[in-house]
């Protein structure tokens, strides 16, 4: 796992041991970004599930204003500290433990990007969608990404689909504010 592009790029992540974890693959991110690019510049990110911080810290890469990374799993939260560790005068970020709900809860003002990554046999990014559009955190051109195991069925109250790409078991999911 590295940074693909910006001022990290190639540095060398730490990962996870053990099959238990699925990072974001560096061909997936690379693709997402290719999509995202106009839109990380200056951003406010949110990487609600953050594993090992791989996709917020790509941000702050290229250019991201600031991010906020939080992950449930204290073990998740070691490998992302020891990967912020490595960067040099980076962008302010903030890290929180908690559930996705009451991360959402907790958060103050709109994000630009919102990276919404849960494990794939978890329904919480349905979750965190809807949380998202009830309490307004996403920008009014922001764009909410969920990653998952297959596509997108149903609906996100608040929110419109309006891409989907697959990229080999991976889909990315990307809503936008309803109008």
């Amino acid at each position: 796992m590295r940074v693909i592009s910006g001022k990290y790029r190639s540095l060398v992540l730490t990962g996870f041991a053990g099959r238990e974890i699925r990072p974001t693959s560096d061909r997936v991110k690379e693709s997402l970004f290719d999509i995202l690019s106009g839109r990380v510049v200056s951003a406010r990110v949110l990487d609600l599930f953050c594993g090992s911080g791989a996709l917020g810290i790509e941000c702050l890469s290229r250019g991201a204003a600031e991010a906020h990374f939080n992950d449930i799993s204290k073990s998740s939260l070691g490998v992302l500290s020891a990967n912020l560790k490595k960067l040099k005068n980076c962008p302010p970020y903030k890290v929180t433990c908690c559930d996705y709900s009451e991360c959402l809860l907790r958060l103050c003002g709109k994000f630009d990007i919102v990276f919404i990554d849960p494990p794939y046999s978890s329904e919480a990014g349905l979750g965190a969608l809807e949380g998202i559009a009830r309490r307004s955190l996403l920008a009014e051109d922001g764009v909410a990404v969920y990653e998952r195991d297959r596509a997108f069925a149903g609906e996100a109250e608040g929110l419109t689909l309006f891409d989907e790409r697959k990229y080999g078991k991976t889909y990315l999911s990307f809503f936008k504010v309803s109008k």
